[in-house]
């Protein structure tokens, strides 16, 4: 990243105000805004989430807010709710709550003599989703957004669920916020207050993950906060951002398709970061286009960003299949509207283990399927948050346990841009099965890279509202929509569509094993060919990524990540562990050190359904001068064919001494999971 030192406007940085909400509760600000604002009033631009303004998320906000602020906007970074240094308990996430006090920060932000009215949001992630979320309630605060790696649809296309199926990361994502719930505010900010309000946070907060798994169908609770259920109350421009390597590339494509506001949408190559920090690369001046976004709708000035295409991609190039790339290699490729004039849907018919596009015909084969619990060992995460080596590895690791259709060798070039869909007949054996579909490249060198994958609980074939069991040995008519994608297989490659019953710990498996039987003179594979376009060529080019200085940071353990899999044939265990230490630093400026560490461990038994446990643990610890705090999130859930079951342990050590203990034993019936 290009460090940049210099802006048109010099920066003044205020470390903490108060927000005072109508109900007494304030929350905790950070205003990074031009020096002159008093004088010479400019828009605003909200980042509003929960994850500790003065410290874990410091060093991004210090890079992305001070840039933005030299060129001529107040940002201002608010502490949700029950976080950071904010007052109150967070309960939950996306609550009715964090939207109403949004809408009474906009109010402020537009109230204050810096501020010329007009405020923005932005947000990655969480603050991708409220920022969707608050401009679906319409404050009149609220110009613009731009919406990073979030989600309209809560249930469908979140960390929680996919195709009806449990994701792992359900477990993986409430462990974190487990964790983060528990983390005291900042003495140095909130003064002596700080035990008591750390106490209430550990004793009120919850464990989320016992509410989630209540609710295990499409209902209410999750489409509170989901935007799909009437794009239209949207009305102000939204910029919608992802990454292909990100969980939540889809939302960008259905936003473009549904919002009838002025829209832009960008898909780079990255996993879940700010494309100015994209990786995998090559990350953009990222920065330099939110400025032209702005400028458009909270100054009103002529920047032709919106004489640009709808939509730019990046059209990712056949690669060998590793678990972390620096590069993606590929060309930006863009449609002037979406659903794209230049996509057509090309058909692959399923035979006896292969694909064709041209359909041979002959007797329907019934082929059957059953695999094994370790099928998905090498799936990698559903979301790559970071980009540790958490992509997935060769698929020939996982295609044993599956059913596989390869097309001959190609003979010229296929691109795809969209959605891929399975359109299959199908029946199962059993009331509740899974399948989980991959769309792979098969290099010459039979090496296999998974570009894309569906999941469908087959209970839930005719929607997440009202799942119904199937009938054991019924034939069912079935679609699988794959994640968008764009991809190129080229000349002298295959493509392959493999299937399997398990996709282990990615999504958690049916109550007991499944046998499916495909039917291939019905199936079909559906592709979203893209015509090359001329001009792709002439895209104006992004610039270099940008950013201004970092914090001052002294760095005291170095960060370490791991994804192993042993498999313990003495015992016949197979365990996927995984560890991201983030190390221990100190943030200079403010004296306080820092350390973090997750280890999660999904393992299983020979082929033993009972035996599935997934189990996280977080610790923390903050320390400065004469304080020093640490906690321990532990979190096991396991199941049986009939329930799910939590037991949860949370700690906390003030110095030496132990000040909170408490632990959670909850089991939660299977709703045909």
């Amino acid at each position: 990243m290009n460090i940049v030192d210099s802006f048109p406007r010099t920066v003044r940085d205020i470390t903490n105000t108060w927000i005072s909400l109508s109900d007494g509760c304030r929350l905790a600000a950070r205003i990074r805004l031009p020096a002159d604002a008093g004088e010479n009033p400019v828009p605003a631009i909200l980042e509003y989430i929960p994850y500790r303004k003065n410290d874990l998320t410091a060093e991004r906000d210090e890079r992305t807010h001070t840039y933005m602020a030299g060129h001529g906007y107040a940002c201002v970074r608010v502490d949700l709710r029950g976080s950071g240094d904010s007052d109150g308990i967070l309960h939950d996430e996306y609550l009715r709550q964090e939207q109403d006090d949004g809408i009474e920060v906009l109010r402020w932000i537009a109230d204050q003599p810096w501020c010329t009215g007009a405020v923005g949001m932005i947000g990655i992630s969480w603050g991708g989703f409220n920022g969707l979320q608050i401009a679906a309630l319409q404050p009149p605060e609220l110009k613009a957004i731009i919406s990073v790696c979030s989600t309209d649809d809560r249930y469908a296309d979140d960390v929680h669920h996919m195709g009806g199926c449990l994701l792992g990361d359900n477990l993986s994502w409430a462990s974190t916020m487990f964790s983060h719930n528990a983390c005291p505010p900042d003495p140095a900010v909130v003064g002596e207050r700080w035990k008591s309000m750390w106490m209430d946070r550990l004793d009120q907060s919850g464990l989320w993950l016992a509410e989630w798994l209540k609710h295990q169908r499409r209902n209410g609770f999750w489409k509170h906060g989901s935007v799909c259920e009437d794009y239209g109350a949207i009305r102000c421009p939204v910029m919608a951002v992802s990454g292909w390597a990100d969980g939540y590339s889809n939302a960008v494509l259905r936003l473009l398709s549904n919002l009838e506001v002025p829209r832009k949408g960008l898909i780079g190559p990255w996993s879940h970061l700010y494309p100015h920090m994209g990786h995998p690369g090559p990350a953009i001046g990222f920065l330099q286009e939110a400025i032209r976004w702005f400028d458009t709708w909270l100054k009103g000035d002529e920047t032709g960003i919106m004489e640009e295409p709808m939509l730019r991609v990046w059209m990712q190039d056949s690669v060998p299949p590793t678990t972390d790339y620096d590069i993606r290699p590929g060309r930006w490729v863009a449609e002037t509207d979406w659903p794209g004039k230049n996509i057509s849907t090309t058909v692959f018919y399923l035979g006896f283990t292969w694909l064709d596009p041209e359909k041979k015909g002959g007797e329907s084969i019934g082929l059957s399927v059953q695999s094994p619990l370790s099928v998905g060992l090498f799936a990698g995460k559903w979301c790559s948050y970071a980009a540790p080596p958490d992509l997935p590895h060769d698929q020939r690791d996982e295609d044993g346990g599956a059913l596989v259709f390869d097309s001959d060798t190609l003979e010229k070039d296929i691109e795809i841009l969209g959605p891929p869909v399975a359109d299959l007949e199908l029946s199962a054996n059993k009331p509740v099965a899974m399948i989980a579909v991959r769309l792979s490249d098969i290099l010459p060198d039979n090496k296999v890279t998974r570009v894309t994958y569906g999941l469908l609980n087959l209970t839930h074939r005719d929607g997440h509202d009202n799942p119904q069991p199937l009938e054991p040995e019924k034939r069912y008519r079935i679609r699988v929509q794959l994640n968008d994608i764009a991809q190129k297989f080229p000349a002298g490659n295959r493509i392959r569509l493999a299937i399997s019953t398990v996709y282990w710990p990615l999504a958690w498996p049916s109550p007991e094993p499944a046998r499916v039987t495909i039917y291939t003179k019905t199936s079909r594979l559906l592709l979203p060919v893209r015509k090359n376009d001329p001009k792709d060529k002439k895209l104006r080019p992004f610039g270099p990524p940008e950013g201004a200085p970092p914090l001052q940071k002294t760095l005291i353990q170095p960060t370490r990540q791991a994804w192993t899999v042993i498999r313990n044939l003495a015992k016949d265990e197979s365990r996927l562990e995984v560890i991201n230490d983030e190390g221990v630093y100190r943030l200079d400026g403010i004296d306080l050190e820092i350390a973090a560490k997750v280890e999660e461990n999904y393992v299983f038994a020979d082929d033993d359904y009972a035996s599935l446990r997934g189990e996280t643990r977080w610790e923390r610890r903050f320390k400065r001068e004469k304080w020093e705090v640490r906690t321990v999130a532990r979190t096991l859930l396991t199941s049986d064919k009939t329930h799910f079951h939590i037991r949860a342990e949370l700690d906390a050590w003030e110095g030496e001494s132990r000040v909170f203990s408490r632990s959670w034993d909850k089991s939660t019936a299977r709703d045909l999971v």
